[in-house]
C-alpha cells in the first residue's frame, strides 16, 4: 500500500481585520503571530430549534441547521476576527469537508495555516451538534491522522512528508501567545518549548473521563500564565464546593485562574497583582451555545495581550462569548469588531438602558468602529456544503 503524503497547500489572499487591538503594542522585533494553536478541526453540523431532545425511535426535525469549521477552528477563527495574527498547526482531509475548512478559515479568516497539513486518503472528522433549551448533544465521528502529520514542522521544512525516523523539527512558530488544551495524564512537548521561546500559555480543559481530578496530572499547567476551567471542572480539580474557592485555590499552580460560571458571568484572580474580578453574564437570546466557551478564551486573551486589567478583559471575554451564541455555529459565530460596535450602538438606545451598566464597556470606544457600516460581511454557517468549478 502506497503511504500517503501530507502536503501544506499555498496561502492565498484575505482580508484584513478591522481593528487592531495591539496596534500600539507592536514594534518591529515582535515574533510574527500574535497566538499560535493546534489541534482537531472537525466540520461541525449544527441543528437547532428543537423543542427537545432526540427520543430513540424517533424522528426529530430541527428548525434550524448550520454547517461550518469546528473544533480548534473555533478559537482560532474567534482569534482572527479580533484582529489578533494567527496561526494554526491542524491535519484536513482532502476530501470536500477538508478543503471547505481550509478555505474558510484560510480565505475567509487569514489565519495563518502554513504549519498545517492536508492528509491525502483521510477523511475529514465531523461533529453533529443539537441545541436545544440552552444546552447541547453532540455525536462526532473521526480517525487520528497518521503520526507523521500530527507533527509541528518548520516554516523551512519541505512540503513533503519526510521519510520515517527523519528529524522533523518539532518547534512551533515564535508567537506572543499560545492557548493549549490541557490532558491529564499527558504532556505535549511543543507546549515547553513555546513558553521557552517566550510565548505565554493560556490553558484550558475539557471533561476528565478518567475520574481522578488530579490538577499533578495536568503537568504542563506549570507552562501556563493562565488557566480557564468551567465551574465544574475547577471545583472537581480543588476538592472546592465554591467556584471561587476554587479560583483562588488554582492560583496555587498558575498566576491567573478564570472560572467561568455560565449564566453567573466569570471570576478571575490574578495571584501576582492580588486582583479579582467578578462579571455578570450578558443576557441575550441564544440560537446556539456551540464554541462560546472558545470564544471566550479568545475574548481573555486578546484582552491580556492588550494590557487591560482583569476586570476588564473578563468583561470583554464574556461579551464576546454572549454575542456568539446568537449565531449558528462554533467558528462562524464568532463576532468581530463592527459587530461588537453594533451591540454597544444598539444597548445604547434601548429604552430602560441604565448607563452605568452600559459604561462598564467604555474601555472599549477607541476599538469600536464608530460607523456601523463595514467593507465586507462576515462569514457564517450555511446549510450545505458544496463546491461548484467553473470549466
Amino acid at each position: 500500500m502506497k503511504a500517503s503524503t501530507g502536503k501544506a497547500r499555498v496561502e492565498g489572499p484575505h482580508c484584513p481585520p478591522l481593528t487592531d487591538p495591539l496596534a500600539a503594542l507592536r514594534t518591529p522585533d515582535d515574533p510574527p503571530w500574535d497566538v499560535y494553536l493546534t489541534g482537531t478541526v472537525f466540520l461541525d453540523i449544527v441543528f437547532t430549534g428543537l423543542d427537545s431532545a432526540p427520543v430513540r425511535g424517533t424522528e426529530s426535525w430541527a428548525r434550524g441547521m448550520g454547517s461550518s469549521p469546528g473544533g480548534v477552528a473555533n478559537m482560532a477563527t474567534a482569534l482572527a476576527r479580533l484582529g489578533l495574527r494567527t496561526s494554526l498547526a491542524a491535519a484536513f482531509g482532502d476530501d470536500h469537508y477538508g478543503e471547505y475548512c481550509w478555505d474558510t478559515l484560510q480565505q475567509g479568516e487569514g489565519i495563518d495555516l502554513s504549519p498545517s497539513r492536508t492528509v491525502p486518503g483521510w477523511h475529514s472528522p465531523v461533529t453533529v451538534s443539537m441545541a436545544y433549551d440552552g444546552e447541547r448533544t453532540m455525536v462526532s465521528h473521526g480517525h487520528e491522522p497518521p503520526p507523521e502529520e500530527l507533527s509541528h514542522p518548520s516554516p523551512t521544512t519541505t512540503l513533503e512528508r519526510r521519510p520515517p525516523g527523519a528529524d522533523l523539527p518539532p518547534c512551533p512558530p515564535r508567537a506572543r501567545a499560545a492557548v493549549a488544551s490541557l490532558t491529564p495524564g499527558r504532556s505535549a512537548p511543543w507546549i515547553a518549548r513555546a513558553a521557552r521561546d517566550g510565548a505565554r500559555i493560556f490553558g484550558d480543559v475539557g471533561w476528565d473521563d478518567t475520574g481522578a481530578w488530579d490538577l499533578a496530572a495536568l503537568s504542563d499547567l506549570r507552562h501556563c500564565e493562565a488557566f480557564l476551567p468551567n465551574a465544574e471542572e475547577a471545583m472537581r480539580y480543588t476538592g472546592t464546593d465554591c467556584p471561587r474557592a476554587a479560583a483562588h485555590a488554582l492560583t496555587d499552580h498558575v498566576p491567573v485562574a478564570v472560572v467561568t460560571l455560565g449564566a453567573e458571568g466569570a471570576y478571575a484572580v490574578d495571584r501576582r497583582t492580588g486582583e479579582t474580578a467578578s462579571v455578570p453574564a450578558i443576557e441575550v437570546e441564544a440560537l446556539d451555545p456551540t464554541g462560546a466557551g472558545d470564544v471566550f478564551v479568545a475574548g481573555f486573551v486578546t484582552g491580556t495581550l492588550a494590557g487591560w486589567p482583569l476586570a476588564d478583559r473578563l468583561a470583554f471575554a464574556g461579551l464576546t462569548a454572549a454575542l456568539s451564541v446568537q449565531e449558528f455555529g462554533g467558528s462562524l459565530s464568532a463576532p468581530g469588531w463592527a459587530e461588537i460596535g453594533a451591540w454597544r450602538r444598539s444597548v445604547g438606545c434601548a429604552e430602560g438602558q441604565d448607563p452605568e451598566a452600559l459604561r462598564r464597556y467604555d474601555f472599549l470606544t477607541a476599538l469600536t468602529p464608530a460607523d456601523p457600516v463595514r467593507p465586507w460581511p462576515l462569514r457564517r454557517a450555511v446549510p450545505t456544503i458544496g463546491f461548484r468549478r467553473s470549466a
